[in-house]
């Protein structure tokens, strides 16, 4: 579950800026006006220089535009040259850049149009969302972090539990399909889809109070709306990895959603999704605690076309609600991990063996995992941020251990986890720079005092949490700069404020928070 704190829950503002002393208003405004070129999958798979045409503008989750006109000389002449207020709600959008036009998540399901150029609104959506979808979803309702395009439509999953299209230029209904009566199987859509060969792909956050079979994966048709198919995260009775559930029923199994957005690889299309804790979190209560609750906190590898599972890696078996959904970088980079930063090291490794990879930080504990992305194999890990929920990995099988002495076994118990359940890494992506081979990553300082528990008024997961900063700091927020090739910390900074998410460019920054640039 995300339990994030920087949010503004506010009518906030969408802001443009501009190099001022080198930017061609006049030809971005034509380009705007100009016929609408639909999007093919070969223009999301390789997008012109300045499109961002999804959640971390390409399909490898790099989040990393080539555009070089804004350097380390001129970024100072950067000014705001318009605003305008976005619908009220919690603000974690992040808009689709094509053809002159911006097209922005709004909380509360709340789609807009706009002139990049001038701020001016183009076209608005705004979805009848039923007054008691918070009575069945409850919580983070409000949140839209993407949308996707593909053809001239705008793609994107409601909290009505509909799958819907939008006309790009008119912003009228093209298709919408029901996913989940949310009445009987409830899913939170705080996350958007991709599309991947004309496949829309989305997960969601499954609601514990219904069982598991809202916990899926889904692909539509992305011309039609029409299912093509669903892969539960939660096996069934008689499917691989039931018996992880230690004999739980199954329709007590639940809330192993995934509720952050996908990677795609067509060259093996093979689609990449994180998960999510269990509920409750603390395993005696479900089974057992030597029983792995399978897909839960898990990197799946699923066939595009048919939703297979290909490979699976398990990075936790989670007491503490530190789920593991965020975004998968993929990478071809040599494989070479330094002994002297990096803890878990696979021995089979060739070091300089180029390999295609699957790295980054895609859970709440802050350690790095990079695997082969065709094979799941695990090649190597590393520590950022405080934790000590793992204690050991093994570098031959990539199997992890959990640190016993904080693993709950009953109500009642007491202990100090690092990270906390906000992160360590939260929902705020990190980004990855082609130009240095290196991984950006914002993270918080934090850790929490929690107690097992099943009081009235605490959550789901049997979880009371107090949160407090990791010991040894007092800076909340850090970025970590890590190679992808040796995992050496490059470069550290650290801020009182939590962080949030980062983009890297062409011309050698870093963006963090709109505030702070790195070279």
């Amino acid at each position: 579950m995300h339990h994030s704190f920087p949010v503004c829950r506010c009518a906030s503002l969408l802001a443009a800026t501009l190099l001022l002393a080198t930017a061609n208003p006049a030809a971005a405004q034509n380009s705007a006006a100009t016929e609408f070129v639909p999007v093919t999958d070969a223009v999301l798979q390789n997008p012109a220089d300045g499109d961002w045409l999804m959640w971390r503008r390409t399909l490898d989750g790099w989040g990393y535009s080539p555009l070089d006109q804004i350097d380390r000389d001129n970024v100072g002449d950067l000014r705001m040259v318009w605003t305008r207020a976005l619908a009220p709600g919690a603000q974690q959008g992040t808009p689709i850049a094509y053809g002159g036009t911006l097209y922005m998540p709004n909380p509360n399901d709340v789609i807009q149009a706009i002139d990049a150029v001038t701020g001016d609104l183009q076209w608005e959506y705004r979805r009848d969302i039923p007054d008691d979808v918070n009575d069945y979803l409850g919580g983070l309702i409000s949140v839209n972090r993407n949308i996707a395009i593909w053809d001239d439509m705008i793609i994107d999953t409601a909290n009505d539990d509909y799958a819907f299209a939008l006309n790009a230029v008119t912003g009228e209904l093209v298709w919408e399909t029901q996913l989940f009566d949310y009445t009987e199987n409830p899913a939170r859509h705080s996350a958007g889809p991709i599309v991947a060969d004309g496949k829309v792909i989305s997960g969601r956050s499954c609601r514990p109070r219904r069982g598991p079979e809202a916990c899926v994966i889904m692909a539509h048709d992305a011309e039609t709306g029409e299912e093509i198919w669903r892969r539960r995260l939660i096996p069934a009775p008689g499917e691989p990895g039931d018996e992880s559930w230690g004999g739980v029923p199954y329709e007590e199994r639940a809330h192993v959603g995934s509720w952050m957005v996908p990677s795609f690889d067509p060259a093996l299309n093979l689609v990449y999704v994180g998960t999510s804790v269990t509920s409750p979190a603390p395993k005696f209560m479900l089974g057992g605690v030597d029983n792995k609750h399978l897909y839960h906190n898990s990197t799946l590898a699923l066939d595009a076309d048919t939703g297979e599972i290909v490979w699976y890696y398990q990075h936790l078996n989670d007491s503490w609600d530190l789920d593991h959904p965020f975004e998968r970088l993929l990478v071809d980079t040599a494989v070479a991990p330094d002994p002297s930063e990096v803890t878990w090291i696979n021995p089979r490794i060739r070091p300089g063996e180029v390999r295609r990879v699957v790295t980054g930080v895609p859970g709440k504990t802050g350690v790095v995992y990079t695997l082969d992305r065709e094979t799941g194999e695990f090649l190597w890990a590393r520590n950022t941020v405080t934790q000590n929920v793992i204690s050991d990995i093994d570098g031959a099988t990539g199997a992890v251990t959990e640190n016993a002495e904080l693993v709950f076994t009953a109500l009642g118990q007491e202990v100090l986890a690092c990270p906390t359940w906000n992160g360590g890494k939260d929902w705020e992506a990190g980004a990855y720079s082609p130009l240095t081979n290196t991984m950006y990553m914002p993270l918080r300082n934090a850790c929490a005092r929690m107690l097992a528990t099943t009081a009235a008024g605490t959550s789901h997961y049997a979880l009371a949490v107090r949160n407090q900063i990791a010991p040894g700091t007092d800076q909340v927020g850090t970025v970590h700069a890590i190679s992808a090739e040796t995992g050496e910390t490059v470069w550290v900074h650290e801020q009182r404020a939590a962080t949030m998410s980062l983009v890297a460019t062409g011309g050698g920054l870093e963006s963090l928070n709109k505030a702070h640039l790195h070279s």
